[in-house]
């Protein structure tokens, strides 16, 4: 979200999940489309079916590359220098949208400057992509009339995310494929509604709809309206943050709602040690998570189906979502656990329902002012930014201008993963999840159906790697990195690359993230998860 910020002035997916439909061309790089967003997975393969060209960047061969024109698999953490070497190309061939460029955006010389680094032959030393193949890359996205590029945690979890996600905007923008149907940079949301969590200020610097805290006008716009004069205008920590100050003693207390830092964030130690050293730890969820388990107090959720509320998904469409069952014993919905908790610290919270909370939502939040739930009850939701009650939702963003006026290209140089395999951590590790399960399993390992497909973690290893090590598939191994070890059979496949394990984080019997790597983007402070290097021994 911050790099698409930056060079557009917003971070969200530019266009459509119905815009899939109709592009005739897809670059799509660290996402496993067909796993993580199989209903998005299944219009792009349809597409394809149609005539339309797939370009996939990804270092495994996951499904998508059964229907990719072109497979690009790069070294891990090196789409930086890929992308900008397909940038060198279509600038160096005239291939750019010349009249976009020059009308729309700012900052091309710098960029022509940089990506003038990166020929094919230094992209391949960098890579491992052959210069032949950038140049077919490079053509094709370059040709295509309507591109679509689509990417996810594979681009973002790394310590040049933010980089990363400025680069794929750099590539829309010099190619003209924004501001138009079936075009557009699309990161593809990891859950339901973290797009909605972001946009009503589920971040550190900012309230609902992206209204900096540091704005005193914007201080002032929620104060009038709480009825409080004592707002902060500073920006508050991360997640990252959070675990580091709680380390070091500095953060006493910590409210944790439907996360499970225990399972899902990196470095599993230092998190026991986090929140250990707290003096006091709230967990609320559905169900009792291992970071749950920890908590001095626990305050029991409703689930979705047993709540009213809306939802915004990946393409900025809230919806809305109607209580189906009753929530189980204590349960409540989320919002009545805030009120009450809220009166009871001595500020009153007078909502009565969520609706009521939506009239708010559309009061101070200029891109939701039009979103209400009369509105909702009657369609199939409405796109964001909806600016009154009579505005249809906007499915595509930047028509004719950017949120910011011009586009700006911001050139970044390659930066290597932290954490690079050595003589003894000789293989690199890059986690993710699979079709079957959800994040941490804490849902998804609760059904039967899918535990069964799935009941164990795994770790993908290359069938040559394995003939050196004397490994057999289904056999225990030992992973080790830096900050421990754990154990889980071996699949061998050659969806990793030589050199590259493949496992995800779902299994609490074998914690993949007591193995990643801490570092993160100095920017959004999102961990290196897809980059980190291990030893791998067979077990006797």
């Amino acid at each position: 979200m911050v790099g698409l910020a930056a060079t557009f002035g917003s971070g969200a997916m530019t266009n459509s999940i119905n815009d899939f439909d109709d592009a005739d061309m897809f670059l799509v790089i660290g996402s496993n489309t067909t796993s993580q967003h199989p209903l998005i997975g299944s219009r792009i393969i349809n597409a394809v079916k149609r005539g339309a060209k797939l370009l996939l960047i990804d270092p495994r061969e996951i499904q998508l590359a059964e229907f990719a024109d072109l497979h690009l698999r790069q070294n891990i953490g090196t789409d930086v220098a890929v992308l900008n070497g397909i940038m060198n190309i279509i600038i160096e061939e005239g291939l750019y949208d010349k009249e976009f460029v020059e009308t729309r955006t700012e900052g091309f010389d710098q960029l022509k400057e940089i990506v003038g680094k990166y020929p094919p032959r230094v992209v391949e030393k960098i890579s491992g992509v052959k210069a032949t193949d950038l140049k077919k890359a490079a053509l094709m996205y370059a040709k295509a009339k309507k591109a679509m590029l689509a990417y996810a945690m594979g681009i973002t979890q790394h310590t040049t995310g933010v980089d990363n996600v400025k680069t794929c905007a750099n590539l829309a923008m010099l190619t003209g494929n924004l501001g138009r149907p079936s075009t557009g940079v699309n990161p593809l949301r990891g859950q339901n509604n973290v797009q909605g969590a972001c946009d009503m200020g589920g971040l550190p610097n900012v309230y609902s709809g992206y209204q900096p805290v540091t704005d005193a006008a914007v201080k002032k716009k929620f104060e009038d309206a709480w009825g409080v004069a004592t707002l902060d205008d500073k920006v508050g920590l991360t997640i990252t943050d959070m675990m580091m100050a709680a380390q070091k003693g500095e953060l006493k207390a910590l409210y944790v709602m439907g996360e499970n830092p225990l399972m899902s964030d990196p470095d599993t130690s230092h998190i026991e040690q986090a929140l250990s050293n707290l003096d006091f730890l709230v967990v609320q969820d559905i169900f009792l998570s291992e970071t749950a388990a920890k908590a001095d107090v626990v305050l029991p959720a409703a689930s979705f189906a047993e709540k009213d509320g809306t939802y915004t998904n990946t393409e900025r469409r809230v919806q809305l979502s109607g209580q189906a069952v009753s929530p189980p014993g204590l349960a409540r919905p989320d919002w009545q656990i805030i009120c009450e908790l809220s009166t009871l610290a001595g500020y009153t919270m007078n909502y009565k329902s969520p609706a009521d909370i939506m009239k708010e939502i559309n009061a101070l939040t200029p891109s939701y002012a039009g979103i209400t739930y009369e509105r909702l009850e009657r369609g199939h939701g409405l796109q964001w930014p909806c600016i009154n009650e009579e505005h249809p939702g906007t499915p595509y963003l930047h028509k004719d201008k950017f949120s910011k006026g011009k586009g700006t290209f911001m050139p970044c140089e390659f930066k290597p993963v932290a954490e690079m395999p050595d003589a003894e951590y000789d293989f690199m590790l890059t986690t993710g999840r699979i079709y079957y399960h959800y994040h941490t399993g804490t849902m998804t390992r609760r059904t039967s159906i899918l535990e069964r497909e799935a009941p164990a973690a795994l770790v993908e290893i290359n069938p040559e790697d394995a003939k050196k090590l004397g490994i057999k598939n289904n056999e225990t191994v030992e992973l080790t990195s830096r900050r421990g070890s754990i154990r889980l059979k071996a699949e061998l496949t050659k969806r990793v690359p030589q050199n590259v394990i493949f496992s995800t984080f779902h299994f609490h019997e074998a914690p993949v993230n007591i193995l990643t790597n801490p570092a993160y983007d100095p920017i959004a402070k999102i961990p290196e998860y897809k980059g980190c290097a291990v030893k791998i021994r067979r077990c006797a």
